[in-house]
Parts: structure tokens; sequence; C-alpha cells
């Protein structure tokens, strides 16, 4: 099963890394692979998310999420609904020092042969998730 974790820390006060995390609409300004998002206003537990990221040969293709988790400034968590493989994703945040340590936890279960022709792919994809954490920490940081 493709999975990845990694956790930064961020030189801004929590509440401030959790609004931006939990903002869809943040999404494609730190995540590559995101062409566009939609949302019907603050997450909230059970609220499905319009997500829209590059596919293969560049076209769009969906990957909604629906939010699975939602307490502020602590965790945030969701899970896709969208697409040949549904990943779940998780965000944890606490205070450290005067900043903001982001843990950012990902896997995904990859169903029959897919396993075989596509474990490779998804777990490529998900070290880019992990690594784009470096590009929200450079925007937060630069206010």
């Amino acid at each position: 099963m493709p999975q990845a974790q990694r956790s930064v820390l961020i030189g801004r006060p929590v509440e401030d890394v959790f609004a931006f995390f939990t903002d869809p609409a943040n999404d494609h300004r730190w995540r590559p692979q995101v062409i566009s998002t939609a949302s019907q206003g603050p997450p909230v537990v059970g609220e499905r998310i319009r997500v829209v990221v590059n596919g293969h040969g560049g076209r769009g293709v969906p990957a909604d999420v629906e939010v699975t988790a939602y307490e502020p400034a602590s965790r945030y968590a969701f899970r896709a609904t969208e697409g040949r493989v549904r990943p779940r994703g998780e965000y944890r945040f606490a205070p450290y020092g005067s900043g903001t340590e982001v843990t950012f936890l990902l896997d995904a279960e990859v169903p029959g042969l897919r396993k075989v022709f596509m474990s490779a792919r998804v777990q490529k994809s998900m070290d880019g998730e992990m690594k784009a954490l470096d590009t929200a920490k450079r925007l937060l940081e630069l206010g």
C-alpha cells in the first residue's frame, strides 16, 4: 500500500497555518498538480470539495475529497471520493516554539491488479505531495 508521511516546521502561528491548509482556495498555490478546487464555504466534516488535478497527458481529472475531520488548529483529514485510487490524508498541527509543526500523512489502497500497475505511480504522486509542503512553508513564511 503506498503511503507517505512528512513533518515541516513553519514560522507562523498555528491558527494561521491551519487556516491556510484548510482553505481549498489555497491548494493550487502550493500543490502543483491541482488545477482547481471548489467548495461551499469553510470546511466541515462531511463536506465534499471538488478538486481537479493534472492527469495523464495533462488533462484535468476529478479528484474530489470529503472532509473526515476538522478540529481547528489541530487536525484536518480527508478521503478521496473520485478517481481510480482513493487516498486518505491527514494534517496534524502543533505549536512549536513561536511557529507550527505540520505533519502530513497519506495512504492509499490500490485494489486488485491495479496494485501491480499503479502502486509506483501512486507512490510517486504521494512523494510529490510531501515535497509540496516546502512550497506551502515558503508561502506562509513570506506572509
